[in-house]
């Protein structure tokens, strides 16, 4: 009968992910689930996210415990009815444990796409690419301290028929640390350099928060370039801003005084992950990296104010448009979306705070891809 068992594994939330963490399992052994239905929670280097079961049945055994950490594709549970024995469960853990230790080490290899180190001008850029076809691109810039796993619940899905790119910008990720004038309009200039260097002469730009404005720079001087704008709480639209955010970013050193800082960025607390507190503490103390986003913070909101008005740009930009915000941004003010052009669609997500690409990725992915198909 152990085709009527069915194996719950770690999930594969985006392309450079290796393994995860039960944060805490939602349903009980036993307990009847619902194809669809979240199960677990699984903390990720960047964030924490629900974990949908693959399909409907009985919660008969769970293989992993709270706080475990496993590599993607590992055995977290087991669905089955009642009528299958528990020595046929057994058997069944059992052998996919045993396929798994055999297979794993050349399974992650095939699997993993790993990003890779792009010279673009004097510049050496960390690039993430997935997919292939014969869709227009997808460039995908994130912001401020961010990096290319900003992307990692989007770029997957994006990317059944197209190339899809996404990078660390200089100064963050595992690109050069030197972020020259730290302005919008500097990075655009390397967005674009990248895209030649890849030989893609046209794309669709995603950007988040000051990506969105580096976006709305690459369309203002490489209009070319742009077939269209999916502006994620973008900057460059309004003068406010939460310089509280920006200055604790850059100035808190310890778990107890980032973890708040970074809860700023969603509605739900407790996405915001241990390991991603840890990861971005790590980043600002490699050589540069403080250095580049201090450089970056009064370049772009001197005296704690945006200092790039965009919304011209965004109002004269002859090709689709749109953006994207949660109602409950506590960075940037949903508000900037109001009085622009009604060519240009806005979607507000009602609990959602500054991430809806991490935090709605569902719903944003395919607000995306009804600009990009």
């Amino acid at each position: 009968m152990t085709d009527l068992i069915t194996p719950i594994t770690m999930p594969k939330f985006g392309l450079a992910m290796t393994e995860g963490k039960i944060a805490s399992w939602n349903i009980a052994p036993g307990a009847h689930i619902d194809a669809g239905q979240e199960i677990a929670d699984i903390e990720t280097t960047k964030i924490t996210n629900g974990y949908e079961s693959p399909a409907s049945g009985v919660l008969r055994r769970q293989t992993a415990t709270e706080g475990e950490t496993l590599p993607v594709g590992a055995l977290l549970g087991v669905l089955a009815e009642p009528a299958v024995s528990d020595a046929e469960i057994d058997a069944f853990i059992a052998k996919f444990q045993a396929d798994f230790s055999s297979n794993n080490a050349s399974t992650t290899q095939a699997d993993s796409a790993e990003p890779t180190l792009v010279t673009v001008g004097d510049q050496t850029l960390r690039v993430q690419e997935a997919g292939e076809g014969k869709g227009t691109p997808i460039l995908f810039i994130h912001g401020f301290g961010g990096d290319l796993t900003n992307w990692m619940l989007n770029q997957t899905n994006l990317s059944s028929d197209r190339r899809t790119i996404a990078f660390d910008l200089p100064g963050h990720g595992g690109s050069s640390k030197n972020v020259k004038d730290g302005r919008p309009a500097t990075f655009a200039e390397t967005a674009a350099a990248l895209l030649d260097k890849l030989d893609i002469a046209q794309a669709h730009i995603v950007g988040h928060s000051l990506g969105g404005a580096i976006a709305l720079e690459l369309a203002k001087a490489f209009p070319q370039k742009v077939v269209s704008l999916s502006l994620i709480a973008p900057a460059g639209l309004g003068a406010d801003i939460n310089i509280n955010f920006i200055e604790g970013f850059i100035s808190a050193d310890r778990r107890k005084t980032l973890e708040p800082v970074l809860q700023c960025l969603v509605y739900d607390k407790t996405l915001i992950s241990r390991r991603m507190i840890e990861d971005i503490i790590r980043f600002k103390r490699l050589d540069g990296a403080l250095q580049g986003l201090q450089t970056i913070a009064k370049a772009c909101f001197p005296e704690g104010r945006q200092a790039d008005d965009l919304r011209p740009v965004l109002a004269g930009f002859t090709g689709p448009a749109q953006i994207i915000w949660g109602t409950e941004d506590e960075v940037l003010s949903p508000s900037d979306a109001k009085g622009l052009p009604d060519t240009i669609e806005v979607t507000l997500l009602p609990q959602t705070g500054h991430m809806p690409q991490l935090e709605k990725a569902t719903e944003v992915n395919a607000v995306i891809t009804k600009i990009t198909r």
